[in-house]
């Protein structure tokens, strides 16, 4: 075989040379686009999470502004509002004890009623405002004690059932005030309507569901019935918290409020 003369050996060997350096050159500038592309997208990750941040510490600053304007109202509540119904229900008292007008007597007892409607109405407002509720077990307790309250007077004999829950889970201010508006609601209903003399409220937290059942031993819903405010309203209710509301007609009512904490 020929051999190639010298000099087109050494243009071979020039040409393999230029062609590796291209090759490497265009390895270079690769390998330098993709970090700069790397360091953009590792800055635009910073900049967004640096801005998501702001964005929370504002909405962290806005929510303990809103807890303490809400502390700030439900203390003067609890001192103006609430002294000033105290004097009321003081000088009804006082006057009562003066009148002989039996008439006069009913208006004073009529008067009484009230301002102790106000001042139950009252307690109630300031424990939906007060942000320290905002726990399941500050919710069960006090719900424990309105329907306790509330049917005392009653023939319907309440039993309470709680079973295995943590305490200190947090639930929203809404949550709490419209849970606590349904469980009202269907007390009122179950008295009015239902013509039972039992009526179960239990409690149950299941990992992050939480359901309140409300069981009396009524005459139950009439099939075909068309539904009543109460009950669109308390089906609302739950709607808007991503809830549910679910009735079961069986040997009475249950009510079923489940929510997600």
């Amino acid at each position: 075989m020929r051999e190639l003369p010298f000099q087109i050996k050494i243009v071979y060997i020039i040409a393999i040379i230029v062609m590796m350096l291209f090759v490497a050159f265009i390895i270079f500038v690769v390998i330098t686009y993709n970090r700069k592309q790397l360091l953009y997208l590792k800055e635009k990750q910073l900049k967004e999470s640096e801005y998501q941040n702001q964005l929370l510490q504002k909405e962290l600053e806005k929510q303990k502004s809103i807890e303490k304007e809400r502390e700030r109202i439900s203390h003067d509540m609890h001192d103006d509002l609430g002294a000033g119904i105290s004097a009321l229900k003081l000088q009804a008292e006082f006057l009562k004890q003066k009148a002989e007008d039996g008439e006069l007597k009913n208006d004073i007892d009529d008067l009484l009623k009230t301002s102790e409607e106000m001042n139950f109405s009252m307690r109630e407002m300031i424990w939906s405002l007060n942000s320290g509720n905002d726990t399941l077990g500050s919710f069960i307790d006090y719900s424990k004690i309105y329907a306790q309250n509330f049917l005392k007077k009653t023939s319907i004999q309440l039993t309470i059932e709680v079973g295995n829950f943590n305490a200190g889970t947090s639930i929203s201010t809404d949550q709490r005030r419209n849970l606590f508006l349904c469980l009202k609601e269907s007390l009122n209903n179950a008295y009015k309507h239902s013509q039972s003399n039992q009526l179960k409220l239990s409690f149950i937290q299941e990992n992050k569901n939480f359901i309140m059942k409300i069981s009396d031993n009524g005459i139950g819903i009439i099939q075909g019935k068309k539904e009543g405010n109460g009950l669109r309203n308390m089906k609302h209710r739950m709607q808007e918290q991503n809830g549910r509301c679910e009735i079961l007609v069986e040997n009475g009512t249950h009510l079923f409020f489940r929510i997600d904490l």
